[in-house]
């Protein structure tokens, strides 16, 4: 049964997104860089699911030209399904469009999948693999 994982925050800066998070007494994890996305994360866990804040490492990156059109904010929301294999073959067979065919490996060695906005109603959706 699918859950929610993280809702992920697109920010200009890591350090000065933290602080409202550290006001409140919550716990942030040690920065991850993931190269394949260009950008550089925390995950602040929160009851039982995490925000996830990204911060663009360069110009080109996806949360980055999200920045410039958009502005700091909500960029996606993630589910965790228990076999992200059989999650992707269910949703190609019944048409749903995927940002990218393949299943990539993120922040904490997770493996992940973006369904494309337009066949989630309008939201980025992030599925990703566990328990």
């Amino acid at each position: 049964m699918p859950r929610l994982d993280h809702l992920g925050i697109a920010v200009r800066s890591l350090a000065r997104a933290k602080g409202i998070y550290e006001n409140l007494g919550l716990s942030i994890s040690p920065e991850e860089l993931v190269e394949g996305e260009q950008v550089r994360v925390v995950m602040i866990p929160l009851g039982g699911t995490r925000l996830e804040l990204l911060e663009p490492t360069a110009e080109n990156s996806v949360i980055a030209k999200f920045l410039a059109k958009r502005g700091e904010g909500l960029h996606h929301i993630c589910l965790r399904v228990p076999d992200l294999g059989a999650a992707v073959e269910k949703l190609k067979r019944d048409g749903v469009r995927l940002t990218s065919e393949q299943i990539k490996v993120g922040a904490g060695g997770h493996r992940y999948v973006f369904v494309h906005p337009a066949s989630a109603g309008g939201v980025l959706l992030e599925l990703v693999e566990g328990p």
